[in-house]
């Protein structure tokens, strides 16, 4: 397990550090990613079931400029171009994208959560693209925009083909 480095600049009271690491899931060990993505669930869920696919999709629209924003101040914090691992932001986008075929059906949330964490942990081609030549924020957020893309798309085949 990869110890978290400390971030001596990072105040943890600042919106965008509330933000980068949706209100501490990212600084939870082990596997803050995981810690993110179950932390954007509830929010996901409740935004999915209040207002349809469709408002979610926009709150992951708004969520992203936002994300890029917290991201690039906790990088410029850590003085790191990388992916600290405490930045969890662009797990709950690309959550929430996983999440919008999922019509609220128990066995499809957890399928996306499964399968959005699985993209995510491998980084297949083009999640990969965006983590390895993507800098900066934007490589953050787009490797899980990418990762939550393809996990919603393998959702709705399972829908499809009736499960």
């Amino acid at each position: 397990m990869k110890a978290m480095k400390p971030i001596p600049k990072l105040r943890f009271t600042a919106p965008e550090t509330l933000i980068a690491t949706w209100f501490g899931c990212g600084l939870l060990r082990p596997a803050p990613g995981s810690w993110g993505s179950l932390g954007a669930m509830p929010f996901g869920i409740i935004i999915l079931v209040l207002g349809g696919p469709v408002i979610l999709a926009v709150m992951a629209a708004l969520l992203f400029p936002v994300g890029i924003w917290a991201t690039k101040q906790v990088l410029k914090a850590s003085g790191e171009d990388t992916d600290p691992q405490v930045i969890v932001v662009d797990e709950v986008v690309g959550m929430w994208i996983a999440l919008l075929p999922a019509l609220a059906n128990p066995v499809h949330l957890v399928l996306a959560f499964i399968l959005f964490r699985v993209f995510d942990a491998l980084k297949p081609w083009p999640v990969s693209f965006f983590d390895q030549k993507v800098p900066g924020a934007y490589g953050v957020m787009l490797d899980d925009v990418a990762a939550g893309i393809m996990a919603a798309l393998c959702l709705i085949g399972v829908r499809y083909v009736g499960f």
